[in-house]
């Protein structure tokens, strides 16, 4: 058993019944959605390799993400797109994001947080913000894998109907090739025009036929 297993486990003996953890991929990039999942983990039946996404293959994730989604408890995913990321900003599109992801999952007796802050909304008590979380704890690492695998999947759809900013490889990060795309062909409608300042200064290069 693996220690972010145990780390959860500890909690659960702590009285902490029916524990989710929750995670989110997407805040940084300039296009795409913010996406957050939550999980609820059978603790007493460990997926094995279940860890940080970011420390996993895209293979790797691919295949967990079918476990963990035919092996948890419960699962919810929740996604907040570019045009309420602009209109809301990126921390709360995020926490909305999350808040979707748990209307999912019925009851839950404790939420762990990835990172430093709680969700708004949802009583301070049943909720614990672990910094790292996703390096930490089994049931994080498993919300990592869900968003980070449902975003990268929907920025490959986006690549289909947007070939010309090359998402399928970037996956809307703010990579050279990816602000040279912006430069070249403008904004289209997945992009965050609030992160997007800093390159394009007229904002009429937003293409309103990429509808």
């Amino acid at each position: 058993m693996s220690d972010l297993y145990r780390h959860d486990i500890e909690i659960a003996r702590q009285g902490a019944v029916r524990i989710a953890g929750v995670d989110e991929a997407g805040r940084g990039p300039l296009a795409g959605p913010v996406v957050a999942a939550a999980v609820v983990l059978r603790l007493d039946e460990p997926i094995g390799g279940v860890n940080d996404s970011k420390k996993l293959t895209a293979g790797r994730r691919d295949a967990l993400y079918d476990k963990i989604t035919a092996g948890a408890a419960a699962y919810g995913i929740g996604v907040s797109e570019a045009e309420e990321i602009d209109e809301i900003n990126i921390l709360q599109a995020t926490f909305q994001a999350m808040r979707r992801a748990l209307e999912q999952l019925g009851e839950y007796g404790l939420l762990l947080v990835d990172g430093n802050q709680c969700i708004p909304g949802i009583p301070r008590e049943s909720q614990r913000a672990i910094v790292s979380g996703d390096a930490k704890s089994a049931s994080i690492a498993a919300a990592s894998i869900l968003a980070k695998v449902t975003r990268d999947r929907m920025m490959e759809e986006y690549h289909a109907r947007y070939p010309q900013y090359a998402f399928a490889k970037h996956k809307g990060y703010g990579t050279k090739l990816h602000r040279e795309m912006i430069i070249k062909n403008g904004l289209c409608r997945i992009h965050r025009k609030s992160f997007c300042d800093n390159i394009l200064t007229h904002i009429d290069l937003f293409d309103e036929r990429d509808g």
